[in-house]
């Protein structure tokens, strides 16, 4: 299996679900082809085997589908307007009108204007009846075969007009279904224009423009002022001020100098940057949102799976409640057969489910692509809905409430050289990816301190608590104070813990180098609060979050003033990896719904184990990227808050969608009673419906950050 070849293509030309279904069995069946897999969504094809471009247009040419490269450029698209499509609903609109006055003109004696009907019929409708066919043949009752039946039982009952004017309007029907999903796409595949395709760059002491595709990690890219950066890199030369907001929604640029990372996509506003490429196109962050974008826009949300289990079993209903008014009342009541079966050609039209069918995924692919474009990242419909509800939201603190780039403040040693102490500290910390390990080897490097050559031997993690290692035949411990407590027979001695608890209760965390024997270094570090996670928090609580947590490895004395100064409901300390996860499953427990924001690395098992994972700072981060359900881009908090509210927005319009779509269609039915029911008023109530969900939806691109 594993040497499958597995390539994917964008497919233009898409209007309804039912075709990307039909679509993705068509090239099942090509030959070579084992499987297939369509993202209606994200308008994409993942085929297993081997298939050209031309087999799979020509597997799509039932849609008149055209296919192209995934990485390929975003194809010019026609003017809605001057669509082919269109222009043939103009040509199918002007005959219908150009019929109905000969028939007002020469009267229903003269049958040229039946002519004008079918011709109308047959430009406005030849494909949908090729597809209604089909369809019928196989016994598949989709919309274009309910259309179908419907029009042709108005021809065969002399309702010309009538079949010709449902032809016209179910056209422009669908012709705005694909206009709405093609705008609702766009805002995911613009992001692929965001990044130039070519770049200048230096090998050895020449300069050269180059594609994308052919510069290779380590390569020099120059990039001026007022330019894209066409690829990933750290700044080697310059500085300048930075607009990222396509990949972390930030409205402010950010400075950059050397040795800063910077992104595909981002802006150099002022200076002349020369940058180290570090990722090649395919690998860049930009490419990671787009592809995690357009994976998501394929996971279906909760509603969805109910909505496509329901119009699977309402399509049938529908034919049989048809049949049913179009025979029982002739049999059993005397009526006429053409009146009553009109009025079930009625119910045929009316019960297409277009709207319905659409109602969810607009609304979905809409809110993805918004929160994409305000630096957020939704990794699928189900997390859309599942953070819209949620009760209970759990803080790390490290990185997450706070900023994760301590400052040590004090250094107190108890007896020996203060200097040789925090070298030790510094050499056996110097590999560990802990923000508070990194706060002691800035230090050291602030003093100068020669601690890198300093043979480290027998490394042990001490999960949660430490670290141990042997240096010049010595063993030494850098830890928490719990881990001291522990290791220390007689515990820490008063004067030390009077010591430790000062630091503690002005909101310093306290790292302490020793042995099983005595302290012989105390280490005061101190992490600033983020600006916003107090705004971000109070927001949370407007918008009825009943609990905020924070759980943290960190001691109870630090944690209690940053919960306070930050607005939190609970704290919870001294919690190791495993007792973080243990907390969110008994949250989840009680609250239901309950989200875990951190930097998805370290909170890997919380944030699996919560409703939602949440992620932030993630830009650049591919671990991240990958194990949360959401990722903040930025490390701005007040991006949870955005996301809660764009949430309930898409929900909310997804449930009034689903009420516009079927009560429509109930109140058209009404009409059967005193047959007032007309196929006019029928294709009216369904494309008036496909239109309000459509745009109903639509109302999510203009929810702002």
């Amino acid at each position: 299996m594993s040497n499958i070849k597995v390539k994917t293509y964008r497919v233009q030309g898409f209007t309804c679900a039912n075709c990307a279904k039909t679509f993705e069995n068509n090239v099942k069946n090509l030959d070579g082809v084992i499987d297939a897999q369509v993202n209606f969504g994200a308008s994409k094809i993942t085929v297993f085997g081997d298939a050209t471009i031309e087999q799979l247009e020509k597997a799509g040419a039932f849609e008149n589908l055209k296919i192209r490269d995934e990485k390929e450029k975003t194809i010019e698209r026609t003017p809605f307007f001057k669509q082919k499509e269109i222009i043939k609903v103009y040509i199918s609109a002007i005959l219908v009108f150009l019929s109905w006055m000969a028939s007002h003109f020469y009267g229903n004696e003269n049958f040229i204007y039946v002519f004008g009907y079918l011709a109308a019929i047959g430009i406005g409708g030849y494909k949908l009846f090729i597809k209604g066919l089909k369809n019928l043949v196989r016994f598949n009752f989709d919309m274009s075969t309910l259309m179908t039946i419907a029009i042709i039982g108005a021809v065969l009952i002399g309702e010309w007009g009538e079949g010709a004017t449902v032809v016209v309007l179910f056209a422009i029907s669908e012709a705005l279904e694909r206009y709405s999903m093609d705008k609702a796409r766009a805002s995911i595949e613009s992001l692929i224009d965001l990044a130039p395709k070519t770049a200048l760059i230096r090998r050895g002491n020449s300069e050269m423009i180059a594609e994308v595709d052919k510069i290779e990690i380590g390569d020099i890219m120059i990039v001026k002022p007022g330019q894209k950066l066409a690829l990933d890199g750290v700044v080697v030369k310059g500085e300048s001020t930075i607009n990222q907001a396509p990949i972390t929604g930030e409205s402010v640029p950010v400075f950059k100098t050397v040795g800063d990372e910077v992104f595909a996509g981002t802006l150099n506003e002022e200076g002349l940057l020369e940058v180290q490429v570090s990722k090649r196109v395919e690998d860049t962050t930009l490419a990671k949102i787009i592809h995690l974008v357009e994976e998501a826009q394929a996971e279906k949300a909760p509603t969805q799976r109910f909505v496509d289990k329901f119009a699977k079993y309402y399509t049938p209903i529908i034919i049989a409640l048809a049949i049913f008014i179009a025979v029982v009342p002739p049999l059993a009541l005397g009526g006429g057969w053409t009146e009553w079966i009109y009025q079930g050609l009625g119910v045929l039209v009316v019960g297409c489910p277009c709207a319905l069918v659409i109602s969810t995924p607009v609304a979905v692919v809409t809110a993805i692509g918004n929160a994409a474009r305000n630096g957020v990242l939704i990794k699928g419909g189900i997390y859309l809905e599942e953070v819209g509800s949620l009760k209970a939201i759990a803080f790390d603190k490290t990185g997450t409430l706070t900023k994760g780039s301590p400052v040590v403040t004090d250094v107190l040693s108890l007896g020996r050289d203060e200097r040789e102490l925090l070298s030790i500290a510094a050499a056996i910390e110097k590999n560990s990816q802990h923000p508070f390990a990194s706060s002691i080897v800035r230090k050291a490097e602030e003093l100068h301190l020669e601690f890198r050559d300093i043979p480290i031997e027998n490394i042990q993690s001490i999960t949660g608590k430490g670290i141990r290692a042997l240096v010049n035949n010595e063993i030494y411990v850098v830890g928490s104070p719990v881990l001291f407590a522990e290791l220390l027979r007689t515990g820490i001695p008063a004067s030390i813990n009077n010591q430790i608890i000062h630091f503690q209760s002005v909101g310093k965390t306290v790292i302490l180098l020793g042995n099983e024997h005595c302290i012989h270094l105390i280490i005061a570090a101190e992490d600033e609060v983020r600006h916003s996670a107090q705004a971000a928090i109070s927001k949370l609580h407007e918008l009825g979050i009943e609990k905020t947590i924070m759980l943290t490895g960190d001691n109870e004395h630090t944690a209690k003033i940053i919960g306070k100064q930050v607005g939190l409901t609970d704290i919870q300390s001294r919690l190791l990896p495993e007792q973080k996860l243990t907390f969110i499953k008994t949250l989840r427990k009680k609250y239901g719904k309950v989200a875990m924001v951190g930097d998805g690395v370290n909170d890997a098992p919380a944030l699996k184990a919560a409703s939602v994972g949440v992620a932030m700072g993630t830009a650049g981060t591919d671990t991240a990227l990958e194990t949360a359900d959401i990722a903040l881009m930025s490390d701005d908090l007040r991006k949870l808050p955005y996301t809660i509210k764009l949430s309930r927005k898409a929900l909310s319009i997804i449930k009034q969608n689903i009420v516009f779509s079927l009560g429509i269609k109930a109140l058209a039915l009404l009409f059967v009673i005193p047959q007032w029911l007309t196929l006019w008023i029928a294709i009216f109530a369904d494309m008036g419906a496909t239109l309000l969900v459509t745009l109903n939806s639509m109302r999510i691109l203009r929810m702002e950050d």
